[in-house]
């Protein structure tokens, strides 16, 4: 594995399957969350060293999915390369909040993006657990806050209003 970069918003090009695909060739609206979660995975491994999966085996401690939010804009169809950005966008003792974004390859068309939220879990005791003073340090390192929004529906309005060539939106 290669030294960690702690980049603040990785990103990684994912191409869309057809297993994933509805009859009209556009990524089934429930395989959103797969792609997210998956890209989210490498992202923290490779960027981070952060092996989710080694950390659950060998402490038994974990993060599962508390809350999500996701706005569809525009289709990702079969076999098209997309690009999906993650980052961390705030932390607490117990939980994380991840904002994701899908786009086309070459970042000019958002089709989808999600604000997921996580909390950190003890799988053997099965309840809520601190983040331990490692894992504190590497969300301050990487925090990567965006403007708030009050709402989904606001983050929808100010996307709408962009144009293709904007290079982040709002």
């Amino acid at each position: 594995m290669a030294q960690p970069d702690f980049a603040p918003i990785p990103s990684s090009v994912l191409t869309i399957r057809f297993q994933d695909c509805d009859p009209f060739n556009h990524l089934n609206n429930g395989r959103y969350v797969d792609y997210f979660l998956n890209a989210r995975e490498d992202h923290l491994l490779e960027h981070y060293g952060l092996d989710i999966y080694r950390v659950a085996r060998e402490s038994g401690l974990s993060w599962v999915v508390s809350t999500s939010q996701m706005a569809y804009l525009r289709p990702a169809f079969l076999m098209e390369k997309v690009r999906i950005e993650t980052q961390l966008i705030a932390y607490g003792p117990k939980h994380v909040q991840v904002e994701l974004r899908m786009w086309d390859e070459r970042k000019t068309v958002l089709k989808s993006f999600c604000w997921m939220g996580f909390v950190h879990f003890d799988l053997r005791q099965n309840k809520v657990a601190a983040h331990t003073p490692e894992h504190l340090a590497l969300f301050a390192r990487i925090l990567a806050p965006v403007e708030e929004k009050t709402s989904m529906r606001d983050w929808l309005r100010c996307a709408s209003k962009a144009d293709s060539t904007q290079e982040a939106i709002c």
